[in-house]
């Protein structure tokens, strides 16, 4: 497969786990009640990253609270963490979803969820062309 159409189907398959974070989240709001959430009222501090194997670069990330999404673009490297995020009070969820191209087939990709120093969640992907996401609710 040609390398433009890698990355083209690369961004799209990128572009549907976003989509799909996104939907989850309206469906999952549709009905909130504050007083069954857990942790409805505290803010949290909360931390996203990324590792990858070994020669793999990780691309792009794109991480966020409720329906805020950051999005971090031209990256390099085999690890990625985003800057501490607080969330506010009565959050409901933190989402990331991040990009990386391994070396072959064999190469690894995992990002996490840190919230107030424990980590919540975790996602994984494996293949040459990586996309790992991940998403907790408070």
């Amino acid at each position: 497969m040609k390398k433009t159409s890698m990355n083209q189907l690369f961004k799209g398959v990128f572009a549907a786990v976003i989509a799909v974070m996104l939907i989850g989240f309206t469906t999952s709001c549709s009905n909130d009640d504050d007083d069954n959430v857990n942790g409805a009222g505290k803010s949290h501090k909360i931390v996203f990253k990324a590792i990858a194997s070994s020669g793999s670069d990780i691309d792009v990330a794109v991480y966020g609270i409720d329906g805020n999404p950051t999005t971090a673009s031209s990256l390099s490297g085999s690890t990625w963490s985003s800057p501490e995020v607080t969330s506010e009070p009565g959050a409901y969820n933190a989402n990331v979803a991040v990009n990386a191209v391994g070396p072959d087939a064999s190469a690894t990709l995992k990002v996490q969820i840190w919230v107030d120093g424990e980590l919540k969640k975790e996602g994984t992907s494996s293949g040459q062309y990586l996309s790992a996401s991940a998403s907790y609710t408070f």
